[in-house]
C-alpha cells in the first residue's frame, strides 16, 4: 500500500472532468451576455448596514456581460472575490488531510484499523454496512458536514473492499449517504437552520415531518446499498471500479497479528477528528471556523501519529509530501467548480435571474407553486454549489414575494433542491474529488446511480406534494 496515492485521480478523469467544467465555464460566459444585467437596490437598514432590497430590482444599461478575458481567467480570479478566503482554505483544507492519510496509509495504521473492525464484525458485515451509513447520513443531516467527509473516505474503502466488496460501495456508505443526509436534513446548520433563519420561521416546527423523510431516504439508500452487494456476489465484474480495485486489494495483504499499538494510536487520532467535528458544528461561534480547526488537527495530529508509529522520521514527512501533492489535482477541479458563480456574480446577471423567479411564482396554484420552487432550485444547484450561499439568495427572494405556500414548505424545497444535487451535479467539488478517490469518473457515476436519483427525485416530488395537503 506503500506506493498508492490517497487521491488517485488517473488522467482519463481529469481530462475529462476538465472539459466537462471548461464548457460550463463557456456556457456560464455566454448567459452574462443573453441574460440581462441587472441589480437590487441597496438600503440602510435600522442598524446602519447597507443590505439589498429585493423588492427593487432595476436593469443596467451600460454594462453587457463579463469581459471574455476575464471569464476565462476566472478560475484564478475566483481567488481573489468573496469566496476566495473559503476556497484557499478548502484547498488546503484537501491536500493537509491527504497527506495525513497518506501517513496514515503508508504506515499500516489504516489497515489495521480495517482489520480491527473486520475482526469485530466478522459475521455480521451487513449490520457493519447499515451501521457506518447511519452514521455518515447523521453526520450530513444533523451536523451539515460535507466536505469534511472526504478526511473519512479512504478508510471506508478499503473497509469496504477488506469485507469482499468494492470501493464504489465505499463510497456509497460514506460521501453519498452523508449527502442523502445533507438533504434529508434535520438540525443542518447550512441548510435548515440558515434558511430558517432568512425566512423567518421556527426550524423545529414541524421537524417531525423531516425526520420521517429522514427515515425513509436512509431506507432507500439501505436497499439500494444491498441490491449493489447482491450482484457483485453474482458478478464481482459488474463493479464499476473492479479494474481499479485489483490494484488496491492486492495492497490488502493483512498481517496475521495486529499492530495493537499503532491501532491504538490512529483510533485515538481518528476519534479527535470525530469527537472535533462534533463539537466544533454544535458551537455555533466556532461553527464558522470547522475547516481552519480540522487542518491545524489534520496538520499537527497527524504528523505526530505518523511519527510515533514510523522510526523513519524523514519516511513521515516524505509521505505527508506524497499526499499534499496527490491532492493538487482535486485542487484545481475545485476553482473550476467555483469559477462558473463568479462569472455570474461578475456579469450581474444573477439579479435578473432572482427577479424572475419571484414574477414566475408570483400568483400560481400552490402545487404549481413548489414544484416551479424545486425546478429553479436545481438549476441554481447547477451554478451555485455553496449551500450557505444559495440559502442566503433563494431565501432571502422568497421572503420578499407573496405566494401562497408556507414558509416550512420553502424550507423543505429548498433542502430537497440543494441536497440531493451535491452528489449528482458535476459542478460539486465534494463529488469530483470523492470520486476521483474512488477511481470512478463522473460519466461512469451518471450511469451507475440514475436509478437511485430517479426513485429520489419521485419521491421528493411525492414528500413536496404531500406536505401541501397536510398543510406542513
Amino acid at each position: 500500500m506503500s506506493n498508492d496515492k490517497i487521491i488517485n485521480i488517473s488522467r482519463k478523469t481529469f481530462v475529462s472532468v476538465i472539459l466537462i467544467l471548461s464548457t460550463l465555464i463557456l456556457f456560464a460566459i455566454g448567459l452574462t451576455y443573453i441574460i440581462p444585467n441587472g441589480a437590487f437596490k441597496e438600503v440602510v437598514d435600522a442598524n446602519g448596514n447597507v443590505i439589498f432590497d429585493y423588492s427593487q430590482y432595476y436593469e443596467i444599461d451600460d454594462v453587457k456581460g463579463i469581459p471574455i478575458w476575464k471569464g476565462l481567467l476566472s478560475p484564478i480570479l475566483v481567488l481573489f472575490s468573496g469566496d476566495g478566503l473559503s476556497l484557499i482554505m478548502l484547498s488546503i483544507f484537501i491536500c493537509v488531510i491527504a497527506g495525513s492519510f497518506q501517513i496514515m496509509s503508508d504506515t499500516n495504521g489504516m489497515k489495521y484499523i480495517v482489520q480491527k473492525l473486520i475482526s469485530k464484525f466478522k459475521y455480521n458485515k451487513n449490520i457493519l454496512i447499515a451501521l457506518i451509513t447511519l452514521i455518515f447520513m447523521i453526520f450530513g443531516s444533523f451536523f451539515g458536514l460535507f466536505e469534511e467527509v472526504l478526511t473519512l473516505l479512504p478508510i471506508i474503502i478499503i473497509l469496504s473492499l477488506s469485507l469482499g466488496y468494492d470501493s464504489y460501495l465505499g463510497f456509497i456508505m460514506c460521501v453519498v449517504a452523508t449527502g442523502f443526509g445533507f438533504a434529508s436534513a434535520i438540525t443542518n446548520p447550512f441548510t435548515v437552520l440558515t434558511a430558517s433563519n432568512i425566512i423567518g420561521v421556527s426550524p423545529m416546527t414541524n421537524i417531525w415531518y423531516r425526520i420521517i423523510i429522514f427515515m425513509v431516504m436512509y431506507g432507500v439508500l439501505l436497499i439500494y446499498i444491498f441490491r449493489h452487494i447482491k450482484k457483485l456476489k453474482l458478478n464481482p465484474e459488474k463493479s464499476p471500479t473492479y479494474s481499479v480495485d485489483i490494484e488496491k486489494k492486492n495492497g490488502l495483504v493483512f498481517d496475521e497479528n495486529i499492530d495493537n499499538r499503532k491501532c491504538l494510536i490512529y483510533s485515538v487520532f481518528l476519534i479527535t477528528v470525530f469527537l472535533s467535528i462534533i463539537i466544533l458544528t454544535s458551537i455555533e461561534s466556532l461553527r464558522g471556523y470547522t475547516i481552519v480547526f480540522l487542518i491545524v488537527i489534520f496538520l499537527i495530529g497527524g504528523i505526530i501519529a505518523g511519527l510515533l508509529c514510523e522510526p523513519d522520521k524523514k519516511k513521515v514527512f516524505k509521505s505527508f509530501l506524497k499526499g499534499v501533492l496527490s491532492g493538487l489535482p482535486a485542487v484545481v477541479l475545485i476553482l473550476l467548480a467555483s469559477s462558473i458563480k463568479y462569472i455570474l456574480e461578475e456579469g450581474m446577471v444573477i439579479a435578473t435571474v432572482a427577479n424572475s423567479i419571484s414574477n414566475l411564482v408570483a400568483g400560481k396554484n400552490t402545487f404549481v407553486v413548489i414544484l416551479l420552487l424545486f425546478l429553479i432550485i436545481l438549476v441554481l444547484e447547477f451554478f451555485i454549489s455553496s449551500s450557505t450561499a444559495k440559502a442566503v439568495f433563494v431565501m432571502g427572494i422568497l421572503g420578499c414575494i407573496s405566494i401562497n405556500v408556507s414558509k416550512e414548505l420553502m424550507v423543505l424545497a429548498y433542502l430537497f433542491g440543494d441536497g440531493y444535487t451535491n452528489v449528482l451535479f458535476p459542478t460539486s467539488p465534494v463529488l469530483l474529488i470523492g470520486l476521483s478517490m474512488t477511481g470512478m469518473n463522473y460519466t461512469t457515476w451518471l450511469k451507475k446511480s440514475k436509478f437511485l436519483f430517479l426513485i429520489t427525485f419521485v419521491l421528493v416530488i411525492a414528500f413536496l406534494l404531500l406536505a401541501i395537503v397536510i398543510k406542513y
